[in-house]
């Protein structure tokens, strides 16, 4: 019996695309004013980002307890085995919860065969660890196999990304608003990184032209057989921006697949509109 493979909204692939990859996908919620939905189900991100220029502040949500335990309830019931890859710990308690409802499903039924893995991953970087996990599925691997491999893509997956505006990243905690009022009028891009699931700040850049370019230099001093790996960028609805530098790692290394996605409504409400991420294994793809 193949193992199934869970996400949640986090990882931002398509419903479509995980529909074809047959991953079960967990929706993290988001709050407008007094109205929830459901990510990627009942509200789209282009819909966030519309409402954001417009001066809104969604909040969001982790997956609910309940979520998970009917969910893994149903698969133990079965008799299926799988995996839940999480998004990462240090940026949602969803983690936390998935592992709370494993462990009180296995003191009942210590036979059931499945695993909760922290990606220490967001976006597309987890996006790519989720489709590796899912060919392997599809391949017949085992339980163990898929978690080494998941395991492996998480330590070594390097997200390279920039925001438009830093009134954004202001708004989560992540910048102080001076830097957000300067950054803005200075026209500063920040690039951020995230290490061992924890978002850091990298650099501060001048000139969003200049940002692209610097982006290629630390794929270039990071990355790893980049003509051979499955390279993935994510943005916050510019899609020019994003295939922009898509025919700029091509040309620079020679790369053949590269995986274009929106960023989902969740991590969007964070990060805002015009984010470009990047995302690439810096060892070598298994």
């Amino acid at each position: 019996m193949s193992v199934a493979i869970i996400s949640d909204s986090a990882c931002d692939l398509s419903l479509d695309y995980l529909h074809k990859m047959n991953v079960e996908c967990l929706p993290l919620g988001v709050t407008i004013g007094d109205k929830e939905y459901e990510d990627g189900k009942s509200i789209t991100p282009e819909k966030v980002y519309s409402l954001m220029r417009n001066g809104e502040a969604p909040k969001t949500s982790q997956v609910s307890p309940e979520a998970f335990r009917k969910t893994f309830t149903t698969y133990v019931e079965q008799g299926k085995p799988f995996i839940y890859f999480a998004f990462s710990s240090e940026l949602s308690g969803t983690y936390q919860t998935a592992k709370m409802i494993e462990q009180e499903i296995k003191e009942g039924q210590p036979e059931a065969q499945f695993e909760v893995i922290d990606t220490k991953a967001a976006s597309l970087g987890y996006g790519l660890i989720i489709i590796r996990a899912a060919e392997l599925a599809q391949e017949g691997k085992s339980i163990n196999e898929i978690v080494q491999t998941g395991r492996y893509y998480s330590d070594h997956m390097e997200h390279i990304f920039t925001v438009d505006d830093l009134e954004y990243l202001y708004r989560g905690g992540r910048v102080s608003k001076t830097a957000a009022f300067v950054g803005s009028l200075l026209k500063i891009k920040p690039l951020l990184h995230v290490d061992n699931g924890k978002l850091i700040p990298l650099e501060k850049i001048r000139g969003s032209k200049k940002v692209l370019k610097r982006m290629i230099d630390l794929m270039k001093e990071r990355g790893v057989s980049l003509d051979q790996q499955r390279i993935a960028i994510s943005h916050g609805d510019d899609i020019e921006t994003a295939q922009k530098l898509s025919a700029m790692i091509k040309e620079e290394f020679g790369t053949k697949d590269i995986h274009i996605e929106m960023v989902g409504a969740v991590i969007g409400a964070h990060a805002g509109p015009g984010t470009i991420a990047l995302f690439f294994l810096n060892d070598q793809p298994q």
